[in-house]
């Protein structure tokens, strides 16, 4: 029979730790697994969530500035729509980034239902990033630019 001891206690080991695992909280509690399950999802409507992969996390002043930049791009592409592709020049740099990073299994976390997925920012475990030459520089109708990075060195 399930009592509110042992909802109480699945709660707080899910709180303490949120990737437990439901065999873990079976070995510590000394019940079935199926009971875990049942708690968990029908008494405390909890799930199991892999985290969203999150490509850069922004800190305010960079949100700021793209905030601004997109404000600008507006402002000139409704002075004149027809003619805004024809004054835009854009740059294409290739990146190659190397993560270790957690496998989706790894990064699953107990949740109420109607959560939010966690987020991974994969920046934080980056062990090496080289940029790849050429840059290209080009309008809507050609190349303008291509400017090759020094080997060893970054844009950035």
């Amino acid at each position: 029979m399930t009592t509110p001891e042992i909802i109480e206690q699945i709660h707080e080991l899910i709180s303490e730790d949120g990737r437990i695992s439901a065999k873990s909280i079976t070995e510590q509690l000394g019940i079935s697994r199926q009971r875990v399950g049942s708690i968990i999802h029908e008494d405390l409507d909890m799930r199991k969530l892999s985290a969203k992969w999150v490509p850069k996390c922004l800190n305010m002043d960079q949100k700021r500035q793209r905030c601004q930049s997109s404000e600008q791009l507006l402002e000139i592409f409704w002075r004149d729509p027809n003619d805004f592709l024809s004054r835009s020049v854009t740059m294409d740099e290739t990146s190659l980034y190397h993560y270790d990073p957690e496998t989706k299994q790894q990064s699953m976390e107990w949740r109420h239902s109607g959560s939010p997925r966690p987020q991974k920012i994969p920046n934080t475990k980056i062990r090496w990033k080289r940029s790849l030459s050429p840059r290209f520089f080009g309008d809507q109708d050609a190349i303008l630019l291509t400017d090759y990075i020094p080997k060893g060195q970054t844009s950035r």
